[in-house]
């Protein structure tokens, strides 16, 4: 996964929700709220995971604490399927940064 598959020739293909059981969801985000935490993180992030296909093994893979931020980013689509539109997540992200 690099710049040119990513914003060049668009061959990437994001599933967003994943496509992954309500279970499988709901430990993921878990697990992700748990990273979060401990690693003292504030503000916004995203952690992202591998989930293996034959035994739906849950990897950690990395937390990106400045993810794409643009209408065609991960983070905010990823938040618009969730039912959290753009502008309202810019105004929750303005009010975490006030809290901080």
């Amino acid at each position: 996964y690099d710049y040119e598959t990513k914003y060049v020739t668009s061959t990437s293909q994001a599933y967003i929700p994943a496509r992954i059981s309500e279970e499988l969801n709901a430990q993921v985000r878990e697990w992700a709220v748990r990273i979060f935490t401990a690693l003292g993180c504030s503000g916004l992030s995203r952690v992202d995971f591998f989930v293996t296909r034959d035994t739906n093994e849950i990897v950690f893979n990395e937390i990106n604490t400045l993810p794409g931020f643009t209408p065609i980013s991960m983070y905010p689509k990823m938040w618009g399927a969730d039912g959290l539109p753009f502008a309202a997540l810019l105004d929750r992200v303005i009010a975490l940064a006030a809290e901080a």
